[in-house]
């Protein structure tokens, strides 16, 4: 089974978590501080981390944001508070799901296999590089370069550039991008891929796109095209 970091300073959650994973048959490993939770990080590899927002030392959000400068690991926040802002800002910098305290831990061990199953989902061919005019995108370390310039996504929105990147002129609408991307199981709704495309066209535009563009349908959902002259 998977290895699974619980950054938690509250040591009964951690307790209760650690419980439930051990019981699906996965290996466990505590951080009580932010800090301890990076060193954890870097020395067991987790397949997946639980990450408690509020904690000493270094808060979940930062922490979040150290492991993806290296690593594509899913990461599930939680927090005591449930302001959209802090839910935003969590997917905003990488997270692939949020949890507002109370929860059910049976809540949490569904959103876990959830990620988990998508990750296992990931097709050998998706480790290959794809170049399409000026854009360069990496499956193996969620690099993409825009005429040599590092594009700074996170790894949802490095996902939806890829998938559509992948398949120029396929049209993906909203609910494909959904259920493939974020899981069957995801407990949000379709504004959230909008929200993702705005702010990965605003930092592709940024850079200056050539010979492609992320078209939207309306009504419909998005593709990837390929200018006719720069085919």
């Amino acid at each position: 089974m998977a290895t699974i970091l619980i950054a938690d300073d509250n040591r009964q959650i951690a307790s209760v978590l650690e419980e439930y994973l051990k019981r699906e048959g996965h290996t466990t490993a505590i951080a009580s501080d932010g800090e301890e939770a990076l060193k954890l990080f870097e020395r067991i590899k987790p397949d997946a981390v639980l990450l408690d927002v509020m904690m000493p030392k270094i808060d979940g959000f930062s922490v979040c944001r150290e492991i993806r400068k290296t690593s594509a690991v899913p990461v599930i926040m939680i927090t005591a508070r449930g302001e959209d802002y802090e839910r935003i800002m969590g997917l905003d910098i990488g997270a692939d799901d949020y949890i507002v305290k109370p929860f059910s831990p049976g809540e949490v061990m569904a959103r876990l296999r959830a990620v988990l199953r998508r990750m296992e989902r990931e097709k050998p061919e998706e480790a290959q590089a794809l170049t399409v005019g000026n854009l360069t995108a990496r499956f193996a370390d969620y690099t993409a370069l825009v005429g040599g310039k590092p594009a700074a996504l996170t790894k949802k929105e490095f996902e939806i550039l890829y998938t559509l990147a992948a398949h120029p002129g396929k049209v993906f609408t909203r609910d494909n991008l959904l259920q493939s991307l974020w899981g069957y199981d995801y407990f949000g709704d379709t504004r959230t891929v909008d929200s993702h495309i705005k702010r990965l066209r605003a930092k592709l535009e940024a850079l200056g796109p050539e010979g492609w563009d992320i078209r939207t349908l309306w009504g419909v959902g998005y593709k990837f095209e390929v200018k006719a002259d720069e085919k």
